[in-house]
């Protein structure tokens, strides 16, 4: 076999890990692709003679890449207006294990987590995503950020104390009793139940909707109890088919209309109540996702 040969086949067996963290750092799965192939063709140019800890290398490669992905982004954004939610990883309560799912979900930070950390700076998310998610050393995530050890522990800081004032509750662990919160709040919408919406609903809990650069006003956040039980009420629809689904870990719902995707929606239920929802209704953007296939 061939270095480069030889090089590939160890690459390979990093992908998934690679994957997970340009997913995690970027919250799109399009860019977290494009973000290992990057690595790969710098990894491949400069060849790993002499590198002992070849993860821990490819790690910092992509990390970089991803930074300036991040970068580019904020220079340009795709979206001025509204709420970004990120892609999902959505599939069928008790469906059987799909390694390339496990490996991005592994460690899960779920899309409530990934909404609030777009709003970061692109040093501090990464050094958050990094610390907090992966337990990189702070010397090592300076390396990657182009900081000192110091610089990268502020930036971690900074971030965390963003994420505990803007940033979701932790969901409750027991994914069924999740799903039955989920259940009873789309069965009170659609029987208009206002009364029962509110009970379900935390005092403080927060909608963000994402319809797409193509329909801002469609893309909102909205907050309170009352606020949204009125909305949720107000665009039920007697025409659409809810699918129970999980979504990065937590439970959701797939709501197609003749079998057409028309929102996915992450639902953080904290203390048994709905604490936040996290919705893409973005038609072009639904159609490209991988989403599962309704029964």
């Amino acid at each position: 076999m061939s270095d480069d040969a030889a090089l590939a086949e160890r690459f390979e067996e990093h992908r998934g890990h690679l994957r997970a963290v340009a997913y995690r750092i970027l919250g799109s799965l399009p860019e977290a692709d494009d973000a290992v192939q990057e690595t790969w063709v710098r990894v491949a140019a400069a060849g790993a003679d002499g590198v002992d800890n070849l993860k821990g290398w490819l790690t910092t490669i992509a990390t970089r890449v991803c930074l300036n992905a991040l970068r580019a982004r904020a220079a340009r954004p795709e979206q001025p207006a509204g709420v970004r939610v990120p892609d999902p990883v959505v599939s069928l309560p008790g469906a059987a294990p799909d390694p390339e799912r496990e490996a991005l979900l592994a460690d899960s930070v779920g899309l409530a987590l990934l909404v609030v950390l777009d709003a970061l700076a692109p040093a501090e998310r990464v050094a958050f995503v990094m610390h907090d998610v992966f337990d990189v050393p702070f010397a090592v995530i300076g390396d990657m950020v182009g900081r000192s050890e110091a610089a990268a522990r502020q930036l971690a800081s900074r971030a965390r104390r963003q994420v505990r004032a803007t940033g979701p509750v932790a969901p409750d662990v027991d994914l069924q009793a999740q799903q039955a919160v989920v259940a009873a709040f789309f069965a009170a919408a659609r029987a208009g139940d206002f009364a029962r919406l509110v009970g379900l609903l935390d005092p403080d809990a927060v909608v963000r909707a994402d319809g797409g650069a193509a329909r801002p006003g469609a893309s909102v956040v909205m907050r309170g109890a009352t606020e949204i039980a009125r909305a949720t009420i107000a665009t039920a629809s007697s025409r659409a088919d809810f699918t129970p689904v999980v979504v990065n870990g937590v439970a959701g719902m797939l709501i197609t209309v003749k079998g057409r995707p028309v929102s996915v929606i992450a639902v953080t239920v904290t203390g048994g109540r709905v604490a936040a929802l996290d919705a893409i209704t973005d038609l072009a953007r639904l159609s490209a996702l991988d989403l599962p296939r309704v029964p």
